[in-house]
């Protein structure tokens, strides 16, 4: 499954285990959910193999959230990423496995006064069984993990996408405990219904909503006055242009448009990093006939504006850069 989409950008495969990730204690915080995804794709079909994988940091800085890390703020995202703890118990086999993610990661800067750095990692032994084992898998939307805004939103998503492709299963039922580890609440934190609801669960929701394929809604259930349960309900969007449109769009303001409370700005090109996570800006690459790499004609076009004083959210930033990939050509 991964391997086969090993040269799909817009998608991450994920084994459903991880996915809906409700035996991992210490959930990491958003920033380093991203990175996680991150080499989940750039392991791709090896994820299931115990081999070093790679990746370089100007691909790290191409993700929405990540584009200022460096050497020295990398290390507590990994250090994250190394506190979780995976728990799985199968039931069948009557056999408790508790691991972690990774088993060891590094960062060679020996070439950081050029601007970039080799993070290189391995993973787990818990983690490479279940990606090898695993018969079910959950296909994400790569862009829409990249843009998502809390750990909340992140974390429902992935569940909720690993559910989606399921036949007749167009909702899940889940206690309110198991509904506060989904979204990685910490013991202690949100304890009121009403204040898990408000912060965490309707945000998470209305994010989802705006920036992805799915349309989620949440149905509390009662027993007497108390809420004993949530059914989260999901469907596929008809018409995914206005997802496109915002995923596109500058992240200012986008919490106000969700809200319904700002008109939409113009879009604004990227400011690091390349364009393969951005789906207008390599609709418009291809539109234009250009097929020069998706990190090459970002720099090119982020030094064409630079040198012309132009700034990357000016009104005419599209019909800009259709124009210079078509004067660009085909390399």
């Amino acid at each position: 499954m991964a391997a086969d989409r090993a040269y799909d950008q817009s998608k991450t495969v994920l084994p459903a285990e991880v996915a809906r990730g409700t035996y991992m204690q210490n959930p990491p915080g958003l920033a380093a959910l991203k990175l996680m995804h991150l080499l989940i794709a750039k392991a791709g079909g090896r994820m299931g193999e115990d081999v070093e994988h790679r990746v370089r940091l100007s691909e790290v800085r191409g993700v929405e959230g990540l584009r200022n890390h460096d050497r020295a703020s990398l290390a507590p995202l990994f250090a994250e990423l190394q506190a979780a703890v995976l728990i799985h118990d199968d039931t069948e086999k009557k056999r408790l496995t508790i691991g972690g993610l990774l088993d060891i990661a590094e960062v060679d800067y020996r070439d950081e006064l050029s601007g970039d750095l080799v993070i290189s990692w391995y993973f787990s032994r818990m983690f490479t069984r279940a990606a090898a084992a695993s018969n079910h898998w959950a296909i994400l939307d790569r862009q829409t993990v990249f843009h998502l805004g809390s750990k909340y939103s992140l974390l429902l998503f992935q569940h909720i996408a690993s559910l989606a492709k399921l036949d007749q299963v167009v909702s899940k039922t889940f206690t309110v405990a198991e509904l506060r580890s989904v979204l990685g609440v910490q013991p202690g934190k949100l304890e009121r219904f009403a204040n898990l609801n408000a912060r965490a669960i309707q945000p998470a929701i209305a994010e989802i909503n705006q920036l992805s394929r799915l349309t989620l809604t949440a149905t509390p259930r009662k027993v007497g006055r108390t809420v004993a349960s949530i059914e989260i309900a999901w469907a596929v969007k008809d018409d995914p242009s206005e997802t496109r449109r915002e995923l596109s769009a500058s992240q200012i303001g986008r919490k106000a448009r969700r809200d319904g409370t700002a008109e939409e700005v113009a879009a604004e090109f990227p400011e690091t990093g390349g364009i393969a996570y951005s789906p207008r800006w390599r609709d418009l690459k291809r539109a234009a006939g250009c097929n020069m790499d998706d990190s090459l004609i970002a720099a090119n076009f982020r030094r064409f504006l630079k040198e012309r004083g132009i700034t990357r959210n000016a009104a005419n930033i599209e019909k800009l850069f259709s124009n210079f990939c078509a004067k660009v050509g085909k390399v």
